[in-house]
């Protein structure tokens, strides 16, 4: 054999070799990646082969499988109600993929999950029947929620304090999934896409906002927990009108004639008084002020209800004027709905939070469960003096404060009302907030939040009690009923 076919021999060899190493590779190691692309339209194919299984509210499904008329993809995801429930289900789509419920449980829901299997499955390798997800939603209070909001830009969530169980999220303006969840490029996709608003944005669980006036019910507990005053109706030094320390900014209350100056936590909470809680957070300082937050889920980038929640957040490394600002829910603390629900459900709930959650179960075809979440955790997060005195001065904020349109006959109602400024130097409408507890005299309870980013009223009637309170109203009184 002469030189040069030794030499093609050997490349030749090498080659044949690096194919061999190269389909190893692929086979083993990178199958899964190559499986699991979004673009191997295998995945696609194979997932809307068949009906797919259902998202349960109030034992009802809100989802459903229809028969395509073409195409490989024999079956695409339906909706009942669809802009009623998009911020609980998400969407399902052949061309964008799912969100929320629908993409976190796409397993359970196309039948690939592994419990699902029976042996002869496992045996056979055969996709075993759908699974469903069976919601926490009460139908009434989500109606409640989406009829109230109406046209209004905004959000609404209702928990029940005592076990966390979320029974109403609206996001407005809301959308139907049914418009994009077929197989080709659909022109309200791209409305959707371009619209300001961003309706595809889950207000309730990844918009966090300024609280405003709603976050000084945190700053009350710290305040009480920390012994600062002996109680909530206990007179406080607080001057008014008050200097922001170290500046010459003075801090005003909305109601000027409003009894603030020296005001007890119950007399402040009822006349939302500003200078009185921006003394607070600076006399207790800002780490006392987080370390309650904190308690209550702000400052964590992991609230899973199952859709993971947009992280709240109270700041650190502030000055003194910063950290007055903080304990009116201005500078830069922001929260979700969500999380606002979650500071008055702990507090109506005598001091413990009860982590929230939104899917009750899973369960196969034949309805046997295969996973519950019924038995949230919970933590205590104030005692129950502090919760209770809390609740008694939110009732009085209701009763004959700046929450009276939450009133609701025959029920015990406690409230806190908020505006937040919104755009540089409050140039916008500021946002509109307001949370609430509400007991029944049969045991029923229920914690909301509402928040009004923006409506068709004038800026000189934006306020917490105005546009957010009867939202959030009729979203307690349809769970009290329920």
């Amino acid at each position: 054999m002469n030189k040069t076919i030794r030499h093609a021999s050997v490349f030749t060899l090498l080659l044949v070799l690096a194919l061999l190493v190269r389909a190893t590779w692929v086979q083993f190691y990178d199958s899964k990646a190559l499986a699991d692309d979004k673009q191997n339209r295998r995945n696609a194919i194979e997932q809307y082969a068949n009906p797919l299984g259902d998202i349960i509210v109030g034992g009802d499904a809100v989802t459903g499988s229809e028969r395509t008329k073409g195409g490989d993809l024999k079956y695409k995801r339906t909706y009942k109600d669809g802009d009623l429930y998009s911020a609980v289900t998400g969407y399902s789509s052949q061309v964008y993929g799912a969100t929320q419920i629908e993409g976190i449980y796409k397993d359970v829901l196309d039948g690939t999950d592994t419990r699902l299997k029976n042996p002869l499955d496992t045996v056979t390798n055969k996709r075993a029947d759908p699974g469903d997800v069976v919601t926490t939603i009460d139908p009434a209070v989500q109606k409640a929620a989406y009829k109230s909001l109406g046209d209004k830009k905004g959000a609404a969530v209702a928990v029940d304090p005592k076990t966390g169980r979320i029974l109403g999220m609206v996001s407005t303006p809301s959308y139907d999934p049914s418009d994009i969840s077929g197989s080709t490029e659909s022109k309200e996709w791209q409305a959707l896409l371009k619209d300001e608003d961003k309706p595809l944005v889950n207000r309730a669980l990844r918009q966090p906002l300024p609280p405003g006036s709603t976050f000084k019910l945190v700053v009350a507990a710290a305040a009480l927990e920390d012994g600062l005053y002996g109680s909530a109706d206990t007179r406080t030094d607080s001057p008014n009108p008050y200097t922001l320390p170290g500046t010459t900014t003075v801090l005003k209350n909305e109601n000027a004639s409003a009894p603030c100056e020296d005001a007890t936590i119950r007399t402040a909470l009822q006349y939302s008084c500003n200078n009185v809680f921006a003394k607070i957070a600076v006399d207790l300082g800002q780490d006392k002020v987080k370390s309650m937050a904190e308690k209550m889920g702000f400052n964590t980038d992991k609230l899973d209800v199952p859709v993971r929640a947009s992280e709240s957040v109270y700041p650190s490394d502030m000055d003194k004027a910063q950290t007055a600002l903080t304990g009116i829910g201005q500078f830069d603390v922001t929260a979700t709905p969500l999380q606002m629900s979650m500071v008055t459900g702990a507090i109506a709930n005598g001091g413990e939070l009860v982590s929230p959650h939104m899917v009750s179960q899973i369960t196969d075809s034949n309805g046997d469960v295969l996973d519950s979440f019924d038995d949230a955790d919970s933590e205590r997060v104030m005692s129950e003096d502090t919760a209770s005195q809390l609740q008694s001065a939110m009732e009085t904020v209701v009763e004959k404060g700046t929450g009276t349109n939450a009133r609701i006959s025959g029920a015990d109602v406690g409230g806190k009302t908020g505006t937040a400024q919104h755009g540089e130097n409050n140039s916008k409408t500021p946002y509109a907030w307001f949370t609430s507890y509400a007991k029944g005299s049969d045991g029923k309870e229920v914690a909301v939040a509402v928040i009004i980013e923006s409506s068709d009223a004038a800026r000189s009637e934006v306020s917490g009690n105005g546009l957010a309170a009867p939202i959030a109203r009729a979203m307690m009184s349809a769970a009290l009923k329920s």
